[in-house]
């Protein structure tokens, strides 16, 4: 069992107010002309409504629990023809074509501990790209205010769904605890700062293209959330 696997059915309820992203990654998988593969494509709340948009992908994730909810989800919107998912690991993807974009949305890389396992989560996104193929990720590196709003106090982020946010700002790490009637599970979330990440980036083989702070496309200026739109270099 995975760490998704005990709450999988309540991710997207307890998601549900999280759509700010969708419209942007769909821009993107449009503007790539497909096929995508989507790292850490859990429910399906990215991956499916790119493949309404007409656009096949390739979902990859670790929980059987998610990727069920994700194959009904996809039945539901009548696109489970363009949505092929795979039980495997971000970092070792299970993915033998190479194509045209690779996404990893809602901060999944942060479950990456240390900077040697990102930059191998980042090579290997890297080889699942043909020549000139991008490289769309989002992650976060909180300012101070994120912090003291939400340290050590349970929060109900959706009826019946309460979250518990502990940041460690000495490890850089946010121990985030969802729970909802008996079910729980707690994530670590291992952040960096934009340089950094350029940093890893630069090793992985990967040019920065655009730094986003939002997904509006609005300049990165420091705040909490980080848009890396990345192209593949040679």
């Amino acid at each position: 069992m995975t760490l998704y696997d005990p709450i999988a059915r309540i991710y997207d309820p307890w998601s549900r107010s999280v759509t700010e992203d969708i419209a942007f990654y769909v821009e993107h998988a449009l503007s790539s002309g497909g096929p995508v593969v989507e790292l850490a494509v859990g429910t399906g709340r990215v991956a499916v409504p790119i493949a309404e948009a007409g656009i096949q992908v390739i979902g990859v994730d670790s929980s059987p629990g998610m990727l069920a909810v994700a194959r009904e989800s996809a039945a539901a919107a009548g696109v489970e023809d363009l949505l092929d998912l795979r039980v495997g690991d971000l970092a070792e993807p299970p993915v033998t074509e190479r194509v045209p974009l690779v996404v990893c949305p809602f901060r999944t890389l942060l479950h990456m501990r240390s900077e040697a396992e990102k930059l191998h989560a980042l090579r290997a996104a890297r080889g699942l790209l043909e020549p000139g193929g991008a490289f769309v990720f989002d992650v976060f590196c909180p300012t101070q205010d994120d912090i003291s709003e939400t340290h050590d106090v349970w929060l109900e982020r959706e009826p019946g769904i309460e979250e518990l946010a502990v940041w460690n700002e000495t490890t850089r790490t946010l121990s985030l605890t969802v729970r909802a009637r008996d079910t729980q599970a707690t994530f670590h979330l291992h952040w960096l700062s934009a340089p950094e990440w350029r940093r890893l980036l630069d090793q992985a083989g990967l040019d920065v293209e655009a730094l986003y702070g939002w997904f509006d496309g609005r300049p990165y200026r420091g705040d909490e959330d980080m848009i890396f739109a990345c192209r593949r270099r040679g």
